[in-house]
């Protein structure tokens, strides 16, 4: 969770690598200008509305929360992502345009990677959520509720309805209910993890 101006940085830095953008330079911002990276904007307001509403407790950083959240409000709608503040960590990759709907009680780890049509919630009408540790995919499709937990370097399969928790590390699950399909190299997909 961002607590302080460096970690705002940090997680912006962070979400541009997963996202495969280089360090920003002309070209890139006038490329920017002219094919605008919507991802890439939901990203930033997502992370600024985070930073304000964590460490601007003045009147002014109040209101302006409040005019940066409309925004974001805005482009999540347009988008069609349902992602709560303060639930992923650094080195978010969303990879399409697509539903992707986020309980606000889950926690996601660092460099997660997710696809549309994907949801992260709650079961039974109660409030704990899934909590997802460090390199995660979500696959397209897949559905993870409950009150469970995921270990780091987990991968899921395309449409796998997870609904109890896989505490081993370094594996792939898949399937309705999910289960361990094989161990696997989380890098292999994840890009911008650095070996474990």
């Amino acid at each position: 969770m961002i607590q302080s101006k460096q970690d705002y940085k940090k997680y912006l830095l962070e979400d541009k690598v997963a996202l495969g953008i280089s360090q920003s330079n002309y070209k890139s911002k006038l490329k920017n200008i002219i094919l605008p990276n919507y991802i890439l904007r939901f990203e930033g307001l997502l992370r600024k509305c985070e930073y304000y509403k964590n460490c601007k407790k003045s009147i002014f950083g109040k209101i302006y929360f409040i005019y940066i959240y409309q925004k974001y409000y805005k482009i999540s709608k347009n988008l069609g992502f349902s992602i709560p503040l303060n639930v992923f960590g650094p080195g978010l990759a969303i990879v399409h345009y697509g539903t992707i709907v986020v309980n606000a009680n889950a926690k996601v780890g660092s460099n997660c990677r997710i696809h549309p049509s994907t949801c992260i919630g709650a079961s039974g009408g109660y409030s704990l959520a899934p909590q997802i540790g460090d390199n995660c995919y979500i696959a397209p499709g897949v559905k993870i509720y409950g009150n469970i937990i995921l270990a780091n370097n987990i991968a899921t399969a395309a449409n796998a309805a997870v609904n109890k928790s896989f505490l081993e590390e370094n594996i792939l699950i898949g399937g309705v209910p999910a289960i361990k399909i094989k161990n696997m190299n989380i890098s292999q997909i994840i890009k911008n993890v650095n070996n474990q």
